[in-house]
Parts: structure tokens; sequence; C-alpha cells
């Protein structure tokens, strides 16, 4: 049997709107153009990833890089699945395919909807998104990159999204439900819950990748996929997920030794303890871990993953990755530090490597998985190492007071657009004097919840159409700014609050 061509035979192919093809032309490779080709995948040059490339040189990665890399390292998972054994390459065909071009697409526009100012940016206007604009589902940069591929970016075939194939807007959707359908579900204890649900406040989702505005968008694509179970990921996004956490885990590790900020001896301290004092810290209560004490922090994780992942967690499986990481990373290449040389250029480069090639060799398939995976996932040694090398990545770059300061600083900013955007907006006497841009977004978001509202309550009141008018703006404005990069948010709000002299050249555009 050729496995080459049974991708997506019970559907997937299909556009919302119809286009002719062009000869020779395969549909997936169109999608993967018009993403790269987007403003919005350019503007990701200038979008933190994790620590800002200004204080660090070029050597750090920003979104865009990131996002080229999630992309070859999805390739690369699809292309060795489509090189599986017989019974592998069967079952992948059973549940949908795997096609490398979809991956690559997906991967490329995961990112899309990100912020300003990395994670801690999409924290702030989420918080800003409920708080100040009263929008109930907030913001979330996942449901963002669907919005953006489905409504707000256009192409020569739509006005209106980018009119994708059904198989790639379907691979970008990692959490597949809204934030607030979780409300109306049964409570169930973090084990049983999908990777990403998390326990939000009033039971609502943390993480999702649909706004309500997108909900029946989101099942149209996913209805091509009938043997993928509710609230799993079809295939293609599956490897797309796994991409991004080994890129998160490994590249990004990269970056902080060449930047300095990873140092050997707390690192070593850290592992070192718990390794020699595992059965002492297992004693303790979790009230006595105290995450300034080398080997607490990483107990606090062990137990945090033995509770949420019964199905995999295993206490042996875990110290054997603690030991390898502490093996090749620590005294590896942490042992060496970063001078700019050819050596080091080269052992990190060496390190990056043998690591990328391992984790994307360590998959498997499954027909049934349980609910916090997907039916393509790390191997189980593979999935406790990318814990581990996480852990070093959370523990000793995100949680450093110094990066911590200086973020603090930015989601003022994020916080001070959403409120200086709301006044303008709702000042009678100078509305109509805001950005263009922004003008068409209020009209455009206004629409997209009329219909939602006359979809499910037929006839609105005068109270439904103010409601409606203000839900529009609201999304209109977490629009604006989740689409800045991180200089035009800082500028746009100079010019918001005062304090810029630079009128013309900055707001050009905006």
């Amino acid at each position: 049997m050729d496995y080459r061509n049974t991708t997506h035979q019970t559907g997937g192919r299909e556009r919302a709107i119809g286009e002719d093809s062009r000869p020779g032309e395969d549909e997936f490779r169109v999608d993967i153009e018009r993403i790269r080709f987007s403003p919005y995948f350019s503007r990701l040059s200038a979008v933190t990833q994790v620590i800002p490339q200004a204080g660090a040189g070029t050597v750090v990665h920003n979104r865009l890089t990131h996002s080229l890399k999630v992309s070859a390292v999805a390739r690369s998972i699809a292309i060795g699945l489509r090189n599986a054994d017989e019974p592998t390459r069967t079952l992948v065909a059973d549940l949908g395919g795997c096609d490398p071009v979809v991956v690559q697409a997906a991967a490329a526009a995961h990112d899309l909807g990100h912020p300003p100012f990395g994670h801690l940016g999409e924290q702030e206007l989420d918080r800003a998104a409920r708080q100040i604009l009263g929008l109930p589902d907030g913001f979330e940069g996942n449901a963002q990159s669907f919005r953006i591929l489905t409504a707000l970016d256009s192409c020569d075939a739509s006005p209106r999204g980018l009119n994708l194939t059904r198989a790639v807007r379907a691979a970008v959707l990692k959490y597949p439900w809204t934030r607030n359908e979780w409300r109306s579900l049964p409570a169930r204890s973090p084990e049983l819950l999908p990777r990403g649900v998390g326990l939000g406040d009033g039971n609502a989702a943390l993480k999702y990748s649909a706004y309500d505005i997108e909900a029946a968008e989101m099942r149209d694509v996913l209805s091509v996929f009938p043997q993928i179970a509710e609230h799993q990921q079809t295939l293609e996004c599956s490897v797309m997920d796994i991409a991004d956490d080994i890129a998160y885990a490994v590249h990004d590790l990269d970056d902080f030794y060449r930047a300095g900020v990873l140092q050997y001896s707390p690192v070593s301290a850290e592992l070192r303890h718990w390794l020699d004092s595992g059965a002492e810290l297992a004693r303790l209560d979790v009230c006595e871990l105290d995450q300034r004490l080398p080997g607490h922090g990483l107990e606090r994780t062990w137990r945090r993953v033995a509770a949420k992942d019964p199905w995999i967690a295993n206490a042996d499986a875990f110290r054997a990755s603690v030991q390898r990481v502490g093996h090749d990373l620590v005294e590896g290449l942490l042992s060496l530090p970063y001078d700019g040389g050819l050596d080091a250029d080269r052992a990190v480069t060496a390190f990056t490597r043998r690591w990328i090639d391992r984790l994307q060799a360590s998959i498997a398939v499954e027909k049934d998985p349980v609910i916090r995976s997907g039916h393509v996932r790390l191997a189980d040694e593979a999935w406790h190492d990318v814990v581990v090398l996480k852990f070093v990545h959370e523990r000793f770059v995100l949680e450093r007071s110094d990066l911590a300061l200086y973020q603090r600083g930015q989601t003022r900013i994020i916080r001070s657009l959403a409120e200086g955007l709301a006044a303008w907006l709702d000042d009678p006497q100078d509305a109509a004097r805001a950005p263009r841009r922004l003008l068409d977004s209020v009209e455009a978001a206004t629409g997209e919840y009329r219909q939602l509202y006359s979809e499910t309550s037929g006839p609105l009141p005068d109270s439904s159409r103010r409601e409606i008018e203000r839900l529009g703006r609201a999304r209109a404005i977490v629009d604006y700014i989740a689409s800045f990069t991180d200089a035009q948010a800082a500028s746009v709000n100079a010019l918001l609050t005062g304090t810029s002299e630079s009128i013309w050249e900055v707001g050009r555009g905006l």
C-alpha cells in the first residue's frame, strides 16, 4: 500500500471558499506560502520569545526564528512517521494522516497570535481584556493565532482570513475548545483534564484555541476528522505541539547559555542535591519545600508531574533524565563558559543538534491516548527529558528577579494601552480620529458578534445591540494591541500617554 497519498483521505483539503486550483500545485503548499507571506508572520521577528534581543545580542531567538525551528523539527517528525514500520503507517493513515507540509504550515502559524513581550505580555493582555475591557473569553495567544488565520488576515481569495484548508486550520488547534465551554462540564480532577485546561476562574479553561466568535469555525474544521475524539488534537497538531516543546526545551537553553544567563554552579547544585538527597526531600511536606534551597524546586516539579500525569510519570525514568541532563548540559556544556569563540559555538551547536535529533526520533503513536496526551506523543524517556529541560529553563531563567523586574515594566505598557485605547473609543468627541485600522477592526468585530448573537438569540433588543457594540470595541482593541511588535507597543503607549515627541514616524501605519 502507498501511504504517501492517504493523508486526509476522509477530508481536510477543502477551503472555506472554493478556489480554482492551479495545475500541479498542492493545496497545502499554498497554505504555507500564505502564512509565510503574511505580515503577521513577518512581525514575529520583532516579538520577544523569552528574553529580549536588545539585552543579549542577535544570537537570541525571537518568535520568528523560534517558529522556523519548530517548523523544521515538526517536518522531521512527520517524515519519520512516513518512514516508520507498516503498523505505525497504517495507524497514522487510519487517524487521518500526517502530511509534512501541513505540520510545517501549522508550526509557522502557531505563534502568530502572540502579543508583544512574550508570555508575560500574553498574561497581562488577558487580564486587561477581562478586567478593563470586559471580554468574557479574554485573550489567549493560541486563540488569537486561529483568529488571524480565519478572520483578521486576508488574501486574494478572501477578504476575511487566509482561506486555508481545514487540515491546516485544524493543525493549529492545540487546545480544541473555547475558554468558557468547560464551565458547563462536570468538574474533574487535574489528571482527567486535557493538558492546558487547568483550573481557571470559575472552571474556565486556562488555555484554549478559539474565541466564542470563532467557535463555529473550529467545530467545522474538526468535523472532517471524525476519527479524532472530542478535545483531542489531530495528528498533525500533535506533531506541531511536540516540535514546539522540543524547540522550547532545547533551543531556548541555547539562548540562555550564549547570553550568559544560564550558569553552571546553581544548575549543578540543584540537580546534584536532588540526586543525592532525593529520599530526604521526598519526606518533606510540600509546605516545607523552599525554592531557594538546592533540590527543592526539582522535587516540587516531580511531585507536580506525578500528580497530573500518572499515566506516564515514573520515578526511575525521571531520575535517569535528571542524570542525563546533568551529564550533558551541566557537566558538559555549562562547564565551559560561553566566550563567543569558535570552540564555544561548536560546543553549543553540537549539544543542540544531539538533543534535537534524539528527541524528534523518540516518537510514539497511539490509537486510544489518555486525555492528557495525543495520538502522537514523545516516548516515555524523552517525555521525562523534556520535563527536566523545561524545569531548568523555568527555574534558572524565567524566575530570575532581574528578568521579572524588566517584565513588570513591560506589562504596564500592555495595561496602559488597553486603558488608553478604550478611553479614546469611548470619547464621542474624538473617537472618529482613532487610527483607521483600529476603527475598521471595531466595525468588523462588531459584525462578528452581531452574527453570533443573531444565530443564538434571534431578533436583538436595544440592550443586546449595545452589548454587541461594546464587545466589538473590546475585541478590536485586543486585536490591535496583539498585532504590535515590542517596539510598536512601547511607541504607541508613549504617544497615548503624551511622553513621545516623534508624532509622525511613530504613528505611521498604526
